[in-house]
């Protein structure tokens, strides 16, 4: 099944626990010691819904609060993908939101890839051509799917705080791995 299949019959809780996820992939770690984990008070809705549209509200007034001054363009581009968050639990808006999250994740691991391919070939790879991706593009690629697989087979499941412990655990792997990758870029741009 192809990525894009796996978004289209996802519900509401995978739908929503797979956008926080590429989204907290993406985030630059804090250079200020402000929260290395910002996402994390709406994880706890993703199982159920509840109080999502509050804590939405909170977690992105926090991150507009503590902008960087410098940004790198990709913190702004989280923020206004969390500011344009539904506020509703339901599954069509939360898959239109986790689609464009889907596609942030993927160009912001284009940007750092290398090759680095053009924006078409995001598509492709969505659709089960991951061959025209790069290795952090493709490694992105099986990350979602994975993490959409593993929130499929916890679906429905009291709690459903295993399958969350392991998104957060797949999501923190790829989060370290876009890290060095953008770490070695600004060490190679320094000297």
């Amino acid at each position: 099944m192809t990525l894009m299949e796996q978004i289209a019959r996802a519900d509401e809780r995978s739908l929503a626990a797979s956008a926080l996820a590429c989204l907290d992939r993406c985030l630059t770690p804090p250079d200020d010691g402000g929260d290395p984990e910002p996402l994390r008070p709406l994880w706890v809705s993703c199982d159920t819904g509840e109080q999502w549209a509050e804590r939405l509200d909170a977690v992105h007034a926090a991150m507009e609060r503590s902008a960087p001054v410098a940004d790198d363009g990709t913190a702004s581009r989280v923020r206004a993908m969390l500011g344009a968050a539904p506020r509703e639990f339901t599954a069509g808006p939360l898959r239109a939101w986790a689609d464009a999250c889907s596609l942030l994740a993927l160009d912001v691991h284009r940007e750092f890839d290398f090759p680095a391919g053009g924006a078409d070939a995001l598509e492709r790879c969505r659709t089960g051509g991951a061959a025209d991706g790069g290795p952090l593009v493709s490694g992105e690629v099986l990350r979602q799917s994975e993490i959409l697989d593993v929130l499929a087979e916890n679906a429905g499941t009291a709690g459903g705080g295993a399958g969350l412990r392991q998104v957060l655990d797949l999501s923190a792997e790829g989060r370290r791995v876009l890290r060095a990758v953008m770490s070695r870029r600004a060490r190679g741009r320094a000297r």
